[in-house]
């Protein structure tokens, strides 16, 4: 069946020009993705996957990486079949060898392990790929566009990942009447027919791909005049984003987009579509700043980035005035002077001002280290070293050059047949998230000055440091004669949010059932 046609896709205006972007230029770093369930984010993907291979005469298409791919699926192996027949040091490609010239697609990438993510991040950046493993010492070209897409409510991408990625884009679905009906109509007639519903927008497809091919053939020959680059380095300056990333990003998307639209030289339009893709998911410092780039402060940054004035490194997007701490510290002061007793049962304050925090360390899990708190061994992270197959404890899976080295040296000059005391486990490790669950007493004491609002803040607190890792915090209250899940375990800032925005205070204090339920989560 062929794939729902990319012209054919209603509205997601942005989301369409972002992949076109990087169909154009792959260096930018690919794209990704951010949005509720239902909103044409795969559609989107599969649909440029026809274009590129039409406008490339590529066959390499779409290339799906799988969550559960292991390191040496993903970068490639030891041909295992050619090394046993023939005795040949030989190397088998991975998916990004097969991704080369086409689309690699990650769905749910925020759920992908952190190695694997840096290891495409970095082949989509270089267009290389390097293999020093198992004895292999290999190299070959992988360039395609890498699109990854993912719920937030699902989780979030580490920073440090997050800022590798070139271009992100927020999708949501339309509230408005009219185009949601378009988008049922349009999809209904994919369904019944997919065949002639392709027909009817192969035209437009086909002018997109001739499209693709011609700035493909253009973008190394556009110039970006030295004032425009002056520009971009200003306007990067001026949104505080850290690093020189962003600014390689916005000068190579502005290009791109130039090249999009047929000229021979960037403009302030083609900077300002580039910081409006490439700037919004780097200057977002802290998991409950909202997702987006404020357009008022993006005309003021390119107004003072074009009169060659110097750029304010700290803007205010807020408008200045009175921060949001110290309106909830006046807000707390103001009812704590008011003198009237809470009542029974109430809502709880809004979490009040979060607090620093200080490493977690997990004691028997080894070292905290950057990335996950705990390192620990898995059946999924990198291999750092070989066991025998006797040793279940700590290996997983097949050591395939441990166990061929150990059949070379027992075999000598004569043919390889391996044994099965030549057998070799991998062991692996990976990083490893905790598990934070607040048990907090929610009984009518807790409502005086406001100190579910302090437990509120502490737990935002801790998922503030959580984005930075992969830890999850729940809570659980207990109050009258019950205990109560308010927050499942996530990391998800978006969730976590809503859920300790207000909830409910009063009654006695059923401590042993708080400690039970805790004990059943975990």
């Amino acid at each position: 069946m062929k794939p729902y046609p990319f012209s054919a896709i209603v509205g997601h205006d942005q989301l369409r020009l972002a992949l076109l972007l990087c169909a154009v230029r792959p260096e930018i770093g690919g794209a990704l993705i951010r949005g509720e369930k239902g909103t044409a984010k795969s559609t989107a993907v599969r649909g440029l996957a026809a274009l590129l291979s039409d406008a490339t005469g590529s066959d390499a298409g779409l290339v799906e990486m799988p969550l559960g791919a292991t390191e040496d699926r993903v970068i490639g192996s030891l041909d295992l079949q050619r090394v046993l027949r023939d005795g040949e040091h030989a190397f088998s490609p991975g998916l990004l060898a097969r991704a080369h010239g086409g689309v690699l697609y990650v769905d749910e990438v925020n759920l992908l392990h952190d190695h694997l993510v840096d290891v495409l991040l970095d082949a989509a950046a270089m267009g290389r790929v390097h293999i020093e493993r198992d004895g292999i010492s290999h190299s070959h070209e992988a360039r395609f566009v890498l699109i990854g897409t993912m719920n937030p409510e699902e989780g979030e991408l580490r920073p440090q990942l997050l800022d590798r990625f070139g271009l992100t884009v927020d999708v949501h679905a339309s509230r408005d009447v009219d185009v949601r009906v378009q988008v049922i109509r349009q999809r209904m007639a994919y369904e019944a027919d997919p065949e002639g519903f392709a027909e009817r927008y192969a035209d437009a497809d086909a002018e997109l791909a001739r499209r693709i091919a011609a700035a493909r053939a253009l973008v190394d020959d556009v110039v970006l005049p030295d004032n425009e680059l002056r520009r971009i380095a200003a306007l990067c300056a001026a949104f505080d984003v850290d690093g020189m990333r962003a600014d390689l990003v916005v000068a190579r998307t502005a290009v791109a987009h130039a090249a999009w639209r047929g000229a021979d030289t960037v403009g302030e339009s083609d900077i300002r579509v580039a910081a409006e893709l490439a700037l919004p998911h780097r200057r977002r410092r802290d998991p409950f700043d909202d997702p987006g780039i404020d357009r008022d402060q993006l005309d003021e940054a390119l107004a003072r980035a074009g009169s060659d004035s110097s750029p304010d490194p700290d803007p205010d997007p807020s408008g200045g005035g009175q921060s949001t701490d110290a309106k909830e510290t006046a807000l707390q002061q103001n009812s704590a002077r008011d003198g009237k007793p809470p009542p029974k049962t109430r809502p709880s304050a809004p979490p009040s001002k979060t607090f620093p925090t200080r490493a977690l360390r997990v004691p028997g899990v080894g070292e905290g280290a950057p990335g996950r708190r705990s390192r620990a061994r898995n059946a999924s992270g990198s291999v750092i070293a070989a066991t025998d197959a006797d040793d279940a404890s700590c290996g997983d899976g097949l050591h395939l050059f441990a166990t061929l080295l150990s059949a070379a040296e027992r075999a000598g000059a004569g043919p390889l047949r391996p044994q099965p005391d030549d057998l070799r486990r991998a062991v692996r490790e990976g990083r490893e998230g905790n598990l934070v669950i607040f048990v907090v007493d929610a009984s009518g004491s807790m409502a005086a000055r406001d100190r579910m609002a302090a437990v509120g803040g502490a737990t935002l607190s801790l998922l503030r440091d959580a984005y930075q890792r992969r830890d999850k915090v729940a809570v659980i209250t207990f109050r009258h004669q019950e205990a109560r899940l308010l927050l499942p375990p996530t990391s998800s800032a978006h969730i976590a949010g809503r859920r300790l925005a207000r909830f409910d205070t009063g009654g006695k204090t059923p401590l042993a059932e708080g400690l039970l339920a805790a004990r059943k989560l975990i």
